[in-house]
């Protein structure tokens, strides 16, 4: 059988396919990715179909040999995927025939492409999220492990990349420790959504043959089987959540990766990446370029464009199944590696990261970290924060023109501003004081910071399970 006969659908047409267009539509230069989980579904379904009736048991067991000698095939590099069949279903079903003769085409029995591709979907869906859930959960007990290696060290904090007031590097690295934690809770609430099967749904009205569609959701490590089979089919709700949490992550990344860039500038100076993740000029002989760093922030990008890849694929897409769908694997296949990639090479990085401790102190005494302290000493004295916020931002002018940093200003000096401001102003300018006075849930301080770490290495081996 040859030509338009050798299509699943060929009964109906008399014309062979043109060549070309066979080309452009054939899936399967993609599609193979989901050829294990296309055996996994087809053992499933073949043991529903023999519990409903529909095979005998010597071809139910003939089906499962012949499926499992495939997939030895395919783990193995020796199956040859073949694009006049389209995609990975047929593949699979002609090397079944090839194999067990025509009972192979009683496993169709019922079943769609267009139920059988959305539960591989799922199915290689469910396993990349527990990898990039364990590439999370490395990230952040690198990033912990950080924040301990540096407990005690200050650093200027920022706004508008302005030095704003002083902080601990550890609390500092600790906001990308939640930054991550709620994605990996983002992604365990998601898996809720993943895990329904879809089989039994046929190619929208349902299976006809009686099949047990829990017990096939069970055996399939699903949590249930979808409620309704026109949705089951249609939707791509499950890859668009899946890249939106994606592109979140990816997001965090990046921003990340932007601070690494800039802190490893000359300008800054404040970390060092070991030489492995970064790489020099071709003319340039000095560079030492932080290349890991700005090679995640640059994929972020396309992680974000696969969301809006898919979001503009489907949304003029009437119900049930179209062929538009075909195109919702690439993007999410790309978004789904990259991620994974740039995940594992973040935890290298930030477990390779090298404070320069000596260059940060210099920082310290720069762009008045301080100013907040003695905004605050005048509240203590009964002043009025706007008010005392003026009057310090008087003072502050006033040191920039002398050249002078707060805390090396005289009494007469401060007193020409606010008769209030005694001695004891001069125990309130300094760094150390400025963590001290924030021993509040989620602040600076030296001991909510040690206890945030100690709290985050506790949820890192009771709670975050992968």
């Amino acid at each position: 059988m040859g030509g338009i006969e050798a299509k699943p659908w060929g009964g109906r047409f008399q014309e062979e396919l043109d060549k070309f267009f066979e080309e452009f539509s054939e899936s399967i230069s993609f599609d193979h990715e989901l050829a294990v989980y296309e055996i996994k579904a087809s053992l499933a379904y073949a043991e529903a179909l023999k519990e409903a009736g529909v095979l005998l048991e010597e071809e139910c067991l003939a089906i499962k040999k012949g499926l499992l000698e495939i997939e030895e095939e395919i783990k193995a590099g020796l199956f040859l995927f073949r694009k006049e069949y389209e995609d990975v279903h047929m593949n699979i079903e002609k090397a079944l025939f090839e194999k067990i003769g025509e009972v192979a085409y009683k496993l169709h029995t019922g079943r769609s492409r267009n139920e059988q591709v959305v539960t591989d979907f799922r199915l290689y869906l469910a396993d990349r999220v527990k990898e990039i859930k364990r590439e999370l959960k490395s990230l952040m007990q690198a990033t912990v492990d950080k924040a301990e290696e540096y407990y005690g060290v200050i650093i200027p904090g920022f706004t508008h990349l302005q030095h704003a007031q002083p902080v601990l590097f550890s609390h500092w690295i600790m906001a990308y420790y939640e930054m991550m934690k709620y994605h990996f809770q983002r992604l365990e609430d998601y898996e809720k959504r993943l895990k329904i099967c879809p089989l039994g749904s046929s190619a929208f009205a349902g299976c006809a043959f009686g099949i047990e569609r829990k017990k096939v959701a069970e055996k399939l490590g699903f949590i249930e089987p979808t409620q309704n089979s026109v949705f089951a089919v249609s939707s791509r709700d499950f890859a668009l959540e899946l890249l939106f949490v994606l592109s979140l992550i990816m997001l965090d990344l990046s921003r990340w990766c932007e601070e690494l860039i800039i802190w490893m500038s000359p300008e800054f100076s404040f970390i060092d990446l070991p030489d492995r993740f970064c790489t020099g000029s071709s003319l340039m002989p000095q560079k030492k370029n932080p290349d890991g760093a700005e090679l995640i922030r640059g994929k972020a990008s396309s992680v974000n464009a696969a969301f809006n890849q898919l979001w503009g694929l489907m949304k003029g897409l009437p119900l049930s199944y179209n062929r538009d769908m075909q195109e919702d694997k690439p993007p999410v296949f790309k978004a789904v590696k990259t991620t994974w990639q740039c995940l594992r090479l973040m935890s290298l990085m930030v477990s390779g990261l090298i404070l320069k401790k000596e260059n940060i102190e210099k920082h310290l005494s720069q762009g008045y970290l301080l100013a907040t302290e003695l905004a605050d000493y005048l509240v203590s004295k009964g002043i009025p924060f706007r008010k005392a916020h003026h009057i310090t931002g008087q003072i502050v002018y006033y040191a920039e023109q002398q050249k002078k940093n707060l805390e090396n200003l005289t009494l007469s000096e401060f007193k020409a501003f606010c008769d209030r401001i005694e001695a004891d102003v001069y125990n309130w300018l300094t760094i150390e004081n400025a963590i001290k006075r924030r021993e509040i849930l989620g602040g600076t301080g030296f001991n909510v910071v040690k206890q945030a770490i100690e709290l985050a290495k506790k949820e890192l081996s009771e709670r975050f399970n992968v």
